[in-house]
């Protein structure tokens, strides 16, 4: 019986030191994430324009004014701006054109004016929306902008002053870097009673123009 008992504890001690020297398991290895796939992306490259930082534009203008009564005629003048920032710049401008006939003057054969000289001088404000390009092909494009203006100025006509105020709608384009190309359509408004009743007119004008920047 003894000899039992000794051989039951014997074998119940081999097998706890079996246990706890027994090799601990290995632990997972990381699952391999894979290659990763990179974007075959053709980048392309982007010459940015080279606009002059300088806020000066001095420049000159022609085309047609239309002025109420006296019929279209050809104008031209200056113009220079100073821009204050990115969107806002201010503006003044000096611009001569000839009357035509009105008609009264062509049904009663008479002169209402000897003198119809029209010249008009005005300071403006302007604020520039809508940027964008326009291109010419595929390998040219122009940064361009829409801006509205308006402000007030003088304008002489048969030998009187008037005050006015002018509204308008203009287009420019950078051609260059300090060459600007501006396409404008301005209303030049005022009050005169040189056909005998006094009332507000409008003349209509619309001219292309060259400034540059220094």
């Amino acid at each position: 019986m003894a000899r039992r008992i000794c051989i039951l504890l014997l074998t119940t001690a081999l097998l706890g030191g079996c246990a706890s020297w027994r090799t601990p398991e290995p632990e997972p290895a990381p699952e391999d994430p894979g290659r990763i796939i990179e974007p075959a992306v053709q980048r392309r490259d982007i010459v940015q324009p080279k606009i002059d930082t300088e806020n000066f534009e001095v420049g000159a203008f022609g085309g047609i004014m239309s002025l109420e009564d006296f019929g279209a005629n050809p104008v031209y003048g200056l113009r220079g701006a100073y821009h204050i920032s990115e969107d806002l710049f201010i503006e003044g401008m000096v611009g001569r054109t000839e009357a035509g006939l009105s008609s009264i003057e062509e049904l009663a054969n008479v002169r209402v004016t000897q003198n119809r000289d029209y010249t008009y001088y005005n300071i403006n404000f302007g604020y520039n929306f809508l940027p964008g390009e326009i291109f010419l092909g595929r390998g040219r494009a122009m940064p361009s902008t829409l801006y509205v203006i308006g402000g007030v100025g003088g304008t002489r006509f048969a030998g009187d002053d008037f005050f006015t105020i002018n509204l308008g709608l203009g287009l420019r384009i950078l051609a260059t870097d300090w060459l600007g190309i501006h396409f404008d359509v301005r209303d030049h408004r005022f009050a005169t009673d040189l056909l005998g009743k006094r009332k507000a007119v409008n003349n209509l004008e619309g001219h292309l123009g060259f400034t540059v920047f220094f």
